[in-house]
Formats: structure tokens, sequence, C-alpha cells
């Protein structure tokens, strides 16, 4: 095998770059030290043998008459051209070798340096595309050493960064240990033409989401029966796992943690022993919010002001601690993982808050079971509290052309005369007898109203439910039995004769 085939091969086999690429990188060479010589490479020729065993470098020629000017680079007189060719005439174009020892010590140079720079430049963009393939994945390392608290990780083929903040404050490494890292970035370093800047992490969600995945296969399989919600983590501490099922039938908590826990201590191995809590995700906050501040047990989550996402978890006294953690550590990964501002407190503290009863009354309506709430009429109140048309499912258009005519509640609506709604035809807020008759059938549908037919009915005077029976007087808004929503509409007095 000759010298160039071998150093082909090496740089194949060895650097791991392609052949190709290693050919291309000959070629340009020896181009930078023709251009070096003539002022220009467009003319000159690069071919190589079959089996590798030598390259050629040539330069094409025009054949020109020898009395007239001629470009040495580009153009070679007749008597010239005659001497390499007997029958060669004008215009014709030849291939003429180039001995590489006729190159002056600089265009060699030239050479060889344009050649190393295309080998570092051809190595780092391998080396990109390869890491660049390994964002967001978890890969294996061994500390290499240590500079201004970062850890240097050997790689393999590159060297990766484990800066001091993607550190665990728990975690302790000397040189020689084997570390699971996450891959966070990959970019060109600056510091050197032939090196990438690998950054690696060992704090960031996504390296326990990874965690998960190696060790939970039922979130990554083709057909996943559960999967991860949210992580949220201080690293050191405690971490956090919301989790829910994709099949009715999935455990998706009992799947994470496993079978007496050898899951989860895995998981929790490869974080330095690290908590972590897996938590039943679920679309009521309320719940959701209880489960977060596992592993204290919640008696009842109230919603202080839902517009601001703010409630408070009630736990017993011995809980109090459990559920607000070191440092408030505990109840601020609540905070991130349900995205809601958790207070938590006994049962006695809340009594002591200045909460108004109307705002508790509706927490408690919050934490009620979904079928209990959903077995509830609308309800048209009274003055103080009346239900309003927006409450019912009436197309906007219309409750902007009741709005237009102060009409916001169902019992204003209700009352409306004939004459009321003849003078509702303003342009552009046309309210018509079939909006109306829209409007009504709505209101009938979700609203049960009683006609009072006596006169003086707000006395002693008594009716009967039309839900269950059970005896009202007037000015009630719910059935105290069935609690179904009621509305008194007056009757019109029947004095006409």
């Amino acid at each position: 095998m000759s010298e160039l085939s071998e150093a082909i091969r090496s740089m194949v086999e060895e650097k791991g770059i392609s052949q190709d690429l290693v050919l291309d990188t000959i070629r340009q060479t020896l181009l930078a030290t023709y251009r070096r010589k003539f002022g220009t490479d467009e003319n000159a020729v690069v071919t190589f043998a079959d089996d590798l065993s030598s390259v050629e470098l040539a330069s094409r020629k025009v054949v020109v008459d020898e009395d007239n000017y001629y470009h040495e680079a580009t153009e070679i007189p007749l008597d010239e051209a005659r001497d390499l060719v007997e029958d060669a005439e004008i215009g014709d174009e030849l291939l003429i070798p180039i001995d590489p020892k006729s190159f002056d010590r600089i265009s060699v140079q030239t050479g060889k340096q344009r050649a190393q720079s295309a080998i570092r430049e051809i190595q780092k963009g391998e080396l990109m595309q390869e890491f660049k393939g390994k964002v967001g994945e978890i890969i294996n390392g061994y500390v290499q050493g240590e500079k201004d608290g970062d850890l240097i990780i050997d790689l393999g083929k590159t060297s990766g960064y484990l800066p001091r903040k993607n550190q665990s404050p728990k975690e302790f490494y000397q040189k020689g240990d084997k570390i699971r890292v996450f891959v966070e970035s990959v970019k060109p370093d600056e510091r050197s033409d032939k090196n990438i800047r690998v950054v690696l992490s060992r704090v960031a969600t996504e390296f326990v989401k990874k965690l998960f995945e190696l060790y939970v296969p039922e979130l990554v399989s083709k057909d996943p029966s559960i999967e991860i919600m949210n992580i949220v983590r201080e690293a050191g501490y405690r971490t956090k796992v919301a989790v829910a099922p994709r099949k009715v039938d999935a455990d998706a908590v009992g799947t994470c943690v496993g079978l007496k826990g050898n899951r989860i201590q895995l998981i929790m191995r490869e974080m330095d022993d690290e908590r972590i809590d897996v938590i039943k995700w679920d679309p009521n906050p309320l719940e959701y919010i209880a489960n977060a501040l596992s592993p204290a047990k919640v008696t009842q989550v109230y919603v202080i002001d839902q517009a601001k996402k703010q409630a408070v978890a009630i736990v017993d006294e011995s809980q109090l601690s459990l559920a607000i953690g070191k440092q408030g550590m505990n109840v601020k990964l609540v905070n991130r993982l349900c995205d809601w501002m958790v207070n938590v407190m006994t049962q006695d503290q809340f009594a002591e808050m200045d909460v108004f009863k109307e705002a508790r009354d509706k927490a408690e309506s919050f934490f009620r079971d979904e079928e209990e709430v959903a077995s509830e009429q609308p309800v048209a109140e009274g003055e103080d509290d009346e239900m309003m048309l927006t409450d019912l499912p009436i197309d906007a258009k219309l409750i902007e052309k009741l709005h237009f005519y102060d009409i916001w509640s169902v019992e204003e609506f209700i009352n409306l005369t004939d004459e009321d709604l003849a003078g509702m035809h303003e342009e552009g807020h046309d309210l018509s007898a079939e909006d109306v008759d829209k409007i009504n059938e709505i209101i009938r549908e979700n609203v049960d109203i009683i006609e009072d037919e006596v006169e003086g009915a707000e006395g002693e005077e008594t009716f009967a439910c039309p839900n269950c029976g059970h005896p009202l007087t007037y000015g009630m808004t719910e059935c105290p039995n069935c609690h179904v929503g009621i509305s008194f509409e007056e009757a019109e007095e029947e004095n006409e004769e």
C-alpha cells in the first residue's frame, strides 16, 4: 500500500472522516498550493489513481503563437507545446503535469496550512453533526477534571462541560467517576477553532423526564398508557412529577412507582437519592392541589380568588410543617406544578381569615363532586342575586342587543311588556319577534319559572315545586327539598271584564 493510500485509510478509520471528504481535502490542498504559485487555480486539474495509490496535479493550457504575448499560467507557446506533443496546433488544450517539487517553500507551506485547517473543520463539522443529534438526550461520560467549579466530562470523541449551575448541590464527583448527563446544547467553541462546546446538565427537568422514560417503558411504547403532564424540581431537595393515564384502566402513579417501588428507587438512585413525589394529575385544580401537596395529607382545598388562581389548602396541625416543607420548598413546588398560589394552613387558621362568606361558599362549590354540580339547574334569583342572561346559552349577538336596551337579568327580560318589546327596534340593535322567541325558549329550557296567580302572594300563600312537589312560598329562589332553581313571575291581574 502506497504512502498516500495509507494516509487516506488512517484519516478515514482513526479520525472518522469520510473518504470523499479526505480526497476533497487533498484536492483543495494542492489547489491552494497551485494558486499560491500561479495566482489562479481555474486551470488546475487534480486526479487520483483508481487505487488511490497516487495523485497528479496538472495544468490545462491553451497552445498560442510563440510570437505573441502569452499568459504563463494558462497558455503555452507552440514551440514548447510541440516539445511535449509533436502534432500540437495553435488552439489545442494540453494537460501539462506539474511537479510539486517545483513549488517554492511558501507555496508548499500554504498548502499544508490549508490542509490542516480543512481537516480541523471537517472534524469539527462531523462532531457538531453527531452531538447536535444528541441534544435533549441522556449520554454517559467520565469526569475528566474540574475548572472553576465546572466539571469537564470525557464524552469519547470530545469533552463536555457541566457548569456549576447545572450540578445538583447534593452531588459530588471525583476524577474518573462515571456520570450520566443530559445534553443541553451544542455549539462551536469560540475559544478553539477545532473543538465544539457541549453543555451538559443534571438539574434540568428534561433530565428527570428522560430518566422516567428510561425506566418506565409505558411512557414511550408505541401506544403509551400513561403520560407525564408536568415536572418541577428543586435540585438536591425534591422533584414532583405529575402523571396521568391515557387509557381508562391505567394506574399512572403505580406504573411509575413500580412493584414495591422498584422503578422510582432506580430513578432516585440516578439522582443521588433525591426525593421524588409522583403525583396524580387531575383536571379539577382543587383535587390536583391536594394531590400535589404529597406527602402531606390535605383535608380540604378552598378557592379564594379564581381569576388570580389563589387557593387555601387545609391540613391537620400535625401535617402543617410537612405540607409547607423546609424553607417553604414543598408548597413552592406545588405552586409551580399546579400554576396556583397555594397557602397552607390549619382549619383554625383559616377560620380566622377575613374571608367573605360568599367567597367561602364559592370555594366549597368548587370542591363538590362534578355529578352534584352538573345536576344543579341555573337559578333566576331576586334583585340582590339575579340570574344574568350571560349565564344562559344565548347567542352573543342577542346578548349585545339586550344590553343595549339595559336588559341584563332573566327577571328583567321576562317582565318586559309587549309595549317594551315594540320599542326595541333601534337601527343595528333591532330585537325581532324571532329573537324574542329564541330567548324565551332558552329560558324555558334552563330555568324553572313559577307564575304567581294570586294577588298578595307575598303573604302566607304556598305553591308546589314543579320538580318534586315540595311546598314553596313567594320569594324563594331554590326549592329546599330538591334544590332546583325557582323564579316567581307575577301574573297579570285578571280583572278585565
